[in-house]
């Protein structure tokens, strides 16, 4: 049981430090702070709650069972941490939002002193590692605190199922997902966690067994509700960049072609060569040595090849946008091997504006990139540029 707690407090640390890569960034932002603390006390919560460090608190501190106000209290915690996150996420002034989180933080601290004093006060001599809440439920002071304990994360689990129906209604996209998961794992909790504690304890009172509730179907449920809670907390900031990175990845790879071509005569300063270099940061770099490439090639522009191209692409019915993209691309091919080779600059050379550099962000580029990779035929007719014969008349280029 120890083992799988731990798994599932590794799962909610890994999630952590992803929120947290950047520290000072994040301790600046109310939500991305709020978030990691809640998932740091999620893990918190399972650590302490496993037997392993239960038997292990109890050695070191000499008293028996007293991890057990030290788990509920850290639960206590997390439910506070939750209320606190959907506070900082449904925003409003910063004076009213400082004020629902110090009254939230109010509530519960007042809850964990409480859990404290009533375990202090009661006899639990005998160490209960894995099914106390039961053994106890009939112990005075022992019994309110487990109480006390199982109320607080139900109000907390209960007003953040209330939170998710209501904001599901008014958001859309990853936002209304991740309310989705959250409503799911407060659901599990609710019903796989606390209602089977609660069935168990009271049993007891009853004088009933039915502890197998709260030491076998309740901690798997516990952890299971946790980590789609987690989930859903992080789905909607964490997701985006993992597109964005995943998308820069792909145009990165679809840009081999022209940058293939134009490589040699870039000027840029290289990119660093570490393999923790994201997708992002790749693309950006290989952008700004395509960018200086078509710079240097511009005075190699035969606008009689383009022209040529175009025309060839148009009469085999392509569209004005994919023939200038054809062209654009025999007539960069052609320029690069001017380029490589040494030859002087054709007469014909003046100033033109490729469709790449109209654009912002990598889409121009990758269009032209794959009009340098699709054979002639699909290019709409278009030849080599080092083909001979009579040439048309250049049109009148545009100006940069």
């Amino acid at each position: 049981m120890s083992l799988v707690v731990y798994l599932a407090a590794v799962v909610f640390g890994m999630t952590s430090v992803l929120l947290f890569r950047r520290p000072r960034t994040a301790m600046r932002n109310p939500l991305t702070l709020s978030t990691s603390m809640a998932v740091v006390l999620g893990a918190l919560v399972f650590v302490c709650a496993a037997p392993a460090t239960l038997a292990t608190v109890n050695e070191l501190t000499g008293v028996p069972n007293f991890g057990a106000p030290l788990t509920y209290g850290m639960l206590s915690a997390y439910s506070c941490s939750v209320l606190v996150l959907l506070i900082n996420w449904r925003g409003g002034s910063r004076e009213r939002v400082r004020r629902m989180v110090l009254r939230c933080m109010a509530a519960y601290g007042l809850l964990v002193v409480a859990i404290v004093v009533l375990f202090t006060l009661a006899d639990a001599d005998t160490e209960r590692l894995t099914d106390l809440d039961t053994y106890y439920a009939g112990t005075p002071y022992m019994r309110e605190m487990i109480l006390l304990y199982l109320l607080g994360h139900s109000a907390a689990m209960l007003v953040m199922c209330a939170v998710c129906v209501k904001w599901g209604r008014e958001v859309g996209g990853l936002l209304r997902a991740g309310l989705r998961l959250i409503l799911l794992g407060a659901l599990l909790d609710v019903v796989g966690f606390q209602l089977t504690k609660y069935t168990a304890v009271v049993a007891r009172w009853s004088g009933h067994d039915l502890d197998f509730l709260s030491t076998t179907v309740a901690p798997p449920m516990a952890s299971l509700a946790a980590l789609l809670c987690s989930a859903g907390f992080v789905l909607p900031r964490l997701l985006p960049p993992v597109i964005d990175h995943w998308r820069g990845l792909g145009d990165y790879r679809r840009l081999d072609p022209l940058w293939s071509l134009v490589e040699s005569v870039s000027t840029a300063p290289k990119p660093p060569t570490g393999w923790w270099q994201l997708p992002q940061a790749r693309l950006q770099w290989r952008e700004v040595s395509i960018h200086d490439a078509l710079l240097a090639l511009a005075p190699y522009f035969d606008h009689r090849v383009r022209v040529r191209v175009r025309d060839t692409a148009l009469g085999a019915g392509r569209s004005p946008h994919e023939a200038r993209l054809a062209a654009e691309a025999a007539m960069l091919a052609d320029a690069a091997r001017r380029a490589v080779t040494g030859e002087e600059p054709p007469e014909t050379a003046g100033t033109y504006r490729l469709h790449a550099t109209e654009v912002s962000g990598p889409s121009g580029l990758v269009e032209l990139a794959q009009a340098l990779d699709r054979p002639p035929a699909a290019s709409g007719g278009a030849v080599p540029s080092s083909m001979t014969g009579p040439m048309a008349e250049p049109e009148e280029p545009h100006v940069a």
